[in-house]
């Protein structure tokens, strides 16, 4: 616990710097890079690449990963497979200040997809973890039994500083690679990934072959095994091909990504909440019902009133297809959920929204375009304090490429845009500020290409809403 005094000098030193740097957010506005970039498109690594390799031994675990287990930050799910058996589900853990081991059992599934048939999939939920501690884990029988650690994340709390990477869009070629060793170097050390969709591309081949799939759970596991990675669904996880028989959307992710979505009384893996740290992540689906009425606005409509901002002060909301974007592929793709749930946004003053799709990036002004209806004419977004900034993160790296084509003249709503390989960091100081900052590819690992300074909505709006009005 901390005290903080104030006198009236301190008050009017920090009103000041407030006001300065208000106004910085939210008039650096209007910009296009001119950053010259190599966009011919990139393969997928070749199979005897080693980021592909399987594990030596018989049934050795692979495509191992993690994500968080529960609302609190207090569980992970471990995932894995193997390949010849079902093995073991078992889950050996310790802290690293005990040499005691506890133990948790998992469940194993299977499914086939046209021609292929996955190997055993395990997910072992541990759950009732200490905060802030870095624990041992160990999966797989005897010989080729494999270790990997984790940390869990600090006591939910106002003031609990923390790190989130950013990644969408990834896919698995040399571009993918050069975005996740990035991500890895980043000084910044990212403690959590958020990612807002399209894992491995896996429909890019025919009949979906989803060897791929194991290719890619294989690429990620060199980061995934050690830090959670929050998933969010893509249009290229759909994996719908009825011409081949397989008419049930979304299989092979629901069978290899599991999320803790009924811990927050969801009734779908695609869209769930979370608590970590200061922060409160809403994961939505593009590519679920979302209209009026259905499952999934019934849950929003119950969700964001439940965010208490006192407890959690960073309302992050994850998506795939962007609200706003300006560039030409894959324009305007996000309007009808824009019009069902911008509104909330606003309402609940949402700090900040993370989008994927268009494979390339862009970082928006505050705003919103809440008062268009139809007839009334009023459809130019405008300057809203208490609106989130819009980012869409989808440069990943994958084999489709690049979106370089935008539209002219860019729009005032967008502040920065870029056609180029790379991963962000949301870096949150404390409840009233935190930072963003988007990294290329292309450049030195502590290198900023694009960032912002995020004032918290809850704690900040209304001292800007009364600057602004002055």
């Amino acid at each position: 616990m901390f005290v903080v005094r104030w006198d009236c000098f301190s008050f009017a030193l920090v009103f000041a710097v407030s006001f300065i740097l208000s106004r910085a957010e939210v008039c650096n506005g209007g910009r296009t890079s001119s950053f010259v970039r190599n966009d011919q498109l990139s393969n997928d690594m070749p199979l005897d690449s080693d980021v592909f390799q399987v594990p030596p031994g018989y049934n050795a675990p692979q495509q191992v990963h993690i994500t968080q287990g529960d609302h609190l930050g207090k569980g992970v799910i471990i995932s894995w497979i193997t390949q010849d058996e079902p093995g073991s589900s078992l889950v050996l853990y310790r802290a690293e200040n005990s040499e005691l081991k506890s133990s948790a059992e998992g469940i194993v599934l299977t499914y086939k997809y046209f021609n292929y048939t996955s190997g055993y999939i395990h997910h072992c939920t541990i759950r009732d973890l200490e905060s802030d501690t870095k624990y041992y884990y160990e999966v797989g029988i005897g010989n080729t039994s494999r270790q990997f650690w984790f940390i869990t994340p600090p006591e939910v709390g106002p003031d609990v500083a923390y790190t989130f990477g950013l990644v969408g869009d990834l896919g698995q070629t040399h571009d993918s690679n050069r975005t996740l060793t990035h991500y890895e170097l980043n000084p910044a050390k990212g403690q959590t990934l958020l990612f807002v969709g399209d894992l491995s591309y896996a429909d890019a081949y025919p009949f979906h072959d989803n060897s791929r799939w194991d290719t890619w759970g294989r690429f990620i596991e060199r980061n995934a095994a050690y830090q959670p990675w929050i998933w969010t669904a893509g249009n290229h996880e759909i994996d719908f091909l009825p011409d081949i028989g397989e008419v049930i959307p979304f299989k092979p992710y629901v069978h290899r990504y599991h999320v803790p979505y009924k811990a927050s009384g969801s009734t779908s893996p695609f869209w769930y909440s979370i608590k970590r740290a200061s922060a409160y992540i809403i994961v939505m689906s593009s590519y679920s019902a979302y209209g009026k009425y259905t499952p999934q606005y019934k849950w929003l409509e119950k969700e964001f009133p439940k965010v208490n901002r006192t407890e959690t002060p960073w309302l992050i909301v994850l998506m795939h297809c962007p609200f706003y974007s300006s560039y030409v592929h894959h324009y305007m793709e996000g309007e009808s959920m824009r019009v069902m749930y911008e509104p909330w946004f606003v309402e609940y003053m949402v700090d900040v929204v993370f989008a994927g799709h268009v494979h390339a990036y862009e970082r928006s002004e505050r705003i919103s375009n809440i008062a268009y209806n139809v007839v009334n004419g009023l459809c130019t977004p405008i300057r809203d304090p208490s609106a989130p900034v819009y980012i869409t993160i989808g440069d990943g790296g994958n084999l489709e490429g690049l979106v370089t084509e935008m539209t002219e003249p860019q729009p005032s709503y967008s502040a920065y845009r870029e056609a180029s390989f790379g991963h962000g960091i949301l870096d949150i100081k404390n409840r009233t500020h935190a930072h963003f900052s988007w990294h290329r590819n292309q450049d030195g690992y502590a290198v900023e290409a694009d960032s912002l300074l995020l004032h918290n909505r809850y704690w900040t709006v209304s001292e800007e809403s009364a600057v602004a009005g002055m």
